[in-house]
């Protein structure tokens, strides 16, 4: 699908607004109502856009302690890949992972939790026990500096 400058505003005030009215969109990028709607929704049918989210506060959830883990697998094979994927996928702690290279790791996780207890029990109990995983490092994220959920639209 080709983007012009109407569609890439679309995309850029739904990711920070995705409850925005139509009217109101329409009114923000310079369209009428009509045409506006046809377009989120092309946006939509061609997979552009993939859901609209709440999103939470960690902290008033009682959520305050978050680490970046690094993890080795002792085997580089697609079956060991795919079963600590999935193991990990199942996790509601894990916010995301990502199988890296350039590091001595394979797997980068970003996991949430209360506190230093509640990181222990899952790395402990879970993740260290997921078949496969070697070696674990971890970071624990004291601000955050770049919080963006956004992705660079703007730019022909």
């Amino acid at each position: 699908m080709e983007l012009d400058r109407y569609d890439r505003r679309i995309l850029e005030v739904l990711q920070v607004e995705g409850r925005i009215s139509n009217q109101e969109l329409a009114e923000r990028i310079g369209l009428s109502p009509s045409p506006c709607l046809r377009r989120v929704r092309a946006l939509e049918e061609a997979g552009l856009v993939v859901g609209y989210r709440a999103l939470l506060d960690a902290k008033k959830l009682s959520l305050s302690l978050m680490a970046l883990i690094h993890i080795s697998m002792d085997r580089h094979t697609p079956e060991r890949f795919a079963n600590f994927e999935a193991r990990i996928s199942e996790l509601p702690e894990v916010l995301e992972c990502l199988l890296i290279t350039g590091q001595a790791a394979d797997y980068q996780l970003k996991v949430i939790v209360r506190d230093m207890e509640a990181y222990q029990g899952l790395l402990l109990n879970k993740i260290t026990r997921i078949e496969g995983v070697t070696g674990v490092h971890s970071s624990f994220v004291m601000r955050r500096v770049v919080d963006k959920t956004a992705l660079p639209v703007g730019a022909e």
